[in-house]
């Protein structure tokens, strides 16, 4: 309660300091957690490196050993030439081979590592390592304050059956790691309480600002009188700034009510009085010469004029313009979005399709047919829509490609004539794919998605028909074809 009673200007204070603050401390968090979650990918993919080499000089050495290769000569030919300690001293691991029942048969030297493992595998670690698709499974331990993980492999001989247990033991040192971490968190809150300083500064001056034109405003509504009345306000929990508001509110309330109604009916009735006035005025236009037509006709009338047919032509002319003109304007009142009426026409398309390419700039953009001449029938203006929008599509998808390339082509088929705009941009995902010709939708952060639904509507009207190939990040082909 004591929080609702304070003056918004602290409110506005505090809530700006806090902000600051509950950011500060979620990005320390995200960074600590970051952090961790990197020193546990480092210290598993450093693990899996290491047990794959020691694998392998495993193999090599089991590869040219003049000893049988199973299970009890195992500790023999890795002992010869202390071939076991060799690989532990290379790759800074201690080595522990068990035999396929889980008992110790070799381990490397103790005088360089600490002493990781036991002398028998636990049986449930076996059966994990059975039941594991590759034969191998990483386990996490912690012993004295250290963790560790260790990663448990079967040793295969040449016809990939299971020799030995391999047992590596990795020590997670994180020293360097935790160095890096609470240099980078001195540096961050150095930085943070910097940006607390100037928060402070800042808050200080914005919610004084902010209370200051609230009393302003406070200030021009007291002094403004209008006749009208309209509900006052009421609040039970508000600042002091937002009180003085509604009062000065609440006191020209009764004066407002009745004016803002009476300016509501006014304001109505001079609309229709102004849409009447303008309909009207439109028709009068062509109805004043059409009445002085019909009353020059009926003076002027002589069925005996050898000239009567001409002058009926005239008269007729004259009435049927000015009809038309009331039609057009009857028109333009009742229909404002109709898109222009298709005519069927013999264009030469690979030449319509030329001119439209000439209003792009790119240079990029490449022009390929085999014929002077391609004929069809289709509106010249809607064919030169339908190829502006699908390379317009084709630059956007472009985006940052390193050589970007359009080729659009128009090719001369059995019955039907087939052009291609193809790109090498991002493609289309398989999630849009079925959605691409649909009204409205796009993928873009401004436009209506409207150009391929209207690309596609124009083509089936003349019988044709649009579709796509298209891999991402390779490219997208579209297809026109519609008939000769």
């Amino acid at each position: 309660m004591k929080l609702l009673k304070l003056s918004l200007r602290t409110r506005i204070f505090i809530s700006m300091i806090l902000l600051v603050l509950g950011a500060s401390i979620l990005i320390l968090v995200v960074t600590v957690f970051q952090y961790k979650e990197e020193a546990e990918s480092y210290h598993k993919e450093r693990l899996d490196r290491k047990e794959e080499a020691i694998m392998e000089n495993i193999k090599f050495v089991l590869e040219y050993t003049t000893y049988v290769v199973n299970t009890e000569n195992l500790s023999m030919i890795l002992k010869k030439d202390d071939k076991i300690d060799e690989m532990a001293q290379v790759h800074e691991m201690k080595i522990y081979i068990y035999d396929l029942e889980g008992n110790l048969l070799i381990k490397s030297d103790e005088s360089f590592f600490r002493n990781m493992a036991e002398e028998k595998i636990d049986p449930a670690i076996i059966k994990q390592l059975d039941a594991s698709v590759n034969k191998r499974i990483i386990v996490k331990n912690e012993r004295d304050g250290q963790k560790f993980q260790s990663s448990y492999t079967y040793i295969l001989d040449s016809r990939f059956k299971p020799l030995a247990i391999l047992y590596l033991p990795y020590v997670q040192d994180d020293s360097l790691l935790n160095r890096d971490l609470h240099d980078f968190l001195v540096k961050m809150a150095e930085v943070y309480l910097f940006m607390l300083l100037i928060a402070i500064i800042l808050s200080f001056f914005l919610s004084k600002y902010i209370t200051k034109s609230l009393k302003i405003i406070s200030e021009k509504i007291n002094q403004t009188r209008l006749d009208k009345r309209n509900q006052k306000i009421e609040l039970s929990n508000a600042t002091e700034e937002i009180y003085s508001l509604v009062s000065a509110y609440n006191s020209m309330i009764d004066e407002l009510e009745e004016s803002a109604v009476k300016l509501a009916t006014g304001e109505r009735e001079q609309a229709w009085r102004e849409m009447a006035k303008q309909v009207a005025h439109e028709i009068k236009n062509p109805l004043t010469p059409m009445r002085l037509s019909v009353q020059s006709f009926q003076r002027n009338f002589d069925e005996n004029d050898p000239n009567i047919r001409q002058k009926v032509d005239e008269y007729s002319n004259t009435l049927i313009n000015q009809i038309d003109t009331m039609s057009s304007i009857a028109s333009a009142f009742s229909n404002f979005a109709k898109m222009p009426a298709q005519q069927s026409e013999t264009l030469n398309v690979a030449k319509i399709t030329k001119l439209a390419l000439d209003i792009f700039n790119e240079k990029y953009i490449e022009f390929k047919c085999d014929k002077e001449e391609i004929l069809a029938k289709f509106d010249r203006t809607q064919l030169i829509r339908v190829v502006t929008n699908l390379v317009k599509n084709a630059i956007q998808a472009l985006g940052e490609t390193d050589d970007p390339k359009i080729v659009v082509s128009v090719e001369d088929e059995e019955e039907t004539v087939l052009l291609s705009v193809c790109d090498n941009g991002s493609g289309i995902s398989e999630e849009n794919k079925e959605k691409i010709f649909e009204p409205k939708f796009t993928t873009k952060s401004s436009g209506m998605g409207l150009g391929l639904a209207m690309v596609k509507n124009i083509v089936e009207t003349y019988n044709g028909s649009i579709s796509f190939v298209s891999k991402q990040n390779k490219g997208t082909i579209f297809n026109v074809r519609f008939p000769k």
